[in-house]
């Protein structure tokens, strides 16, 4: 039996009020997979991530992460879940202006009691600066960067923790051609390395 990071079965999905409805039979990622979600703006793609994650919860049946029900567990298990367990890279990058880079990487370990800052944790924040292009912008602030700049920062704070699974959504919509190479390049040699799980979604 293979080895699935993911498994999603008779979801059904609907935001109070609107027309929009999400319903998949059968989903399953393996661990260590690679896999891509694509399709138009409004299909769901987004609210399919968080789902996965725990944000959001199904209508009716049940979304499994690292053998975790994740549909099944309240608020609070979800939230602590997903920081401990899954890196999300956002479209928008969701940085914070009034902290440096530094302290945007430190992000999750700043707010989650769930996660221990120590001193191998800001260790690993110099290592993967250093690996993704960044290490000499630590105490620069977010208007200082360029796009490229914001993503890669991005991307460092949802690998901080060393998660098992990576959730992209459209990671480089919002970045040029030769940026866009450059951060994909770096998010998959990082998950061949590690093993870890990478869900991506995109146009």
């Amino acid at each position: 039996m293979r080895d699935m990071m993911i498994r999603v079965s008779s979801l059904k999905f609907s935001y109070p009020g609107g027309d929009f409805h999400l319903d998949i039979d059968s989903l399953g990622v393996e661990r260590g997979a690679s896999a891509a979600v694509i399709g138009p703006s409004g299909t769901g793609k987004t609210t399919l991530l968080n789902l996965i994650s725990g944000v959001s919860v199904p209508d009716a049946g049940t979304v499994t992460t690292r053998d975790v029900e994740v549909s099944s567990l309240d608020d609070g298990a979800r939230r602590d879940f997903r920081i401990r367990n899954i890196g999300f890279i956002f479209q928008e990058f969701e940085l914070l202006e009034y902290l440096d880079v530094c302290d945007n990487i430190l992000l999750p370990y700043r707010t989650s009691p769930t996660l221990e800052l120590d001193g191998t944790v800001r260790k690993r924040v110099g290592e993967l600066a250093e690996m993704i292009g960044i290490s000499d912008k630590l105490q620069r602030y977010v208007h200082h960067l360029s796009q490229g700049e914001r993503q890669r920062v991005a991307i460092c704070r949802a690998l901080l923790p060393s998660p098992e699974l990576i959730l992209a959504d459209e990671p480089t919509g919002n970045l040029d051609p030769e940026n866009t190479d450059k951060v994909l390049a770096l998010l998959f040699d990082y998950v061949r390395s590690s093993g870890t799980t990478l869900v991506s979604v995109t146009h």
